[in-house]
């Protein structure tokens, strides 16, 4: 990529995460941005007191900014469920605990322009904890999270997201064999639970907090 061209793409990523912001703000839900992977795993960190009880809702940006190996690492009281023995018994009660946490770290399925954080969950722990629970809510979009609007949010989940989150864990679904959705009754189905964040309860003003990135990251 010539210097003009990187120039002006990052102007745009930069442009429209500057918009999606302003949008964000307007409903009351804090956000920044951050220009690599790099800066938005320092950033988070810091949002982070040393002591804090942390939970996570599964994610593959997490993954991607070596968050975890940071608070597996660190002075935290860290929620990890990615330990090899562990049991799906423990796994639901780690999930349980994690919606008390001081801190909750996820990623969202999609951002809207509007500053919409719309969300489809398979058990429910992820999209509860955001809703309500831990005591501050920190969120990291990479800059392929944001679209139009709610209708298209819910179109990259269903033909987009859910289908190779599928195939990637192979689970035997109809979208990962048709890379679409078809609004199957599959009883491992990942899209349960839709859930649209129009807006933050105003005495809840600091509880959530959007890390938007400019680089690709997750699905």
């Amino acid at each position: 990529m010539n210097d003009s061209l990187a120039e002006s793409y990052r102007w745009y990523k930069e442009k429209l995460a500057r918009e999606t912001i302003e949008s964000l703000a307007k409903n009351n839900i804090g956000a920044c941005y951050v220009d690599t992977a790099e800066d938005a795993c320092r950033k988070v960190i810091s949002l982070i007191p040393p002591g804090s009880k942390v939970g996570y809702g599964g994610s593959l940006t997490l993954q991607q900014l070596g968050v975890m190996a940071v608070l597996r690492d660190g002075n935290y009281d860290f929620i990890d469920r990615k330990i090899p023995e562990i049991t799906e018994i423990d796994n639901h009660r780690l999930r349980r605990e994690s919606l008390l946490a001081d801190i909750f770290l996820m990623s969202t399925n999609a951002l809207t322009l509007n500053g919409q954080l719309v969300n489809m969950d398979g058990v429910g722990n992820r999209t509860a904890a955001l809703i309500f629970g831990p005591a501050k809510v920190i969120v990291i979009a990479g800059i392929n999270k944001i679209v139009p609007n709610v209708e298209a949010a819910i179109e990259r989940i269903k033909n987009y997201v859910a289908p190779i989150h599928a195939k990637r864990n192979d689970r035997r679904l109809p979208c990962a064999e048709q890379a679409k959705c078809v609004n199957c009754h599959a009883p491992k189905r990942f899209c349960n639970s839709l859930v649209i964040t129009e807006h933050q309860y105003l005495e809840n003003k600091e509880r959530l907090m959007v890390v938007i990135v400019g680089e690709e990251l997750g699905l």
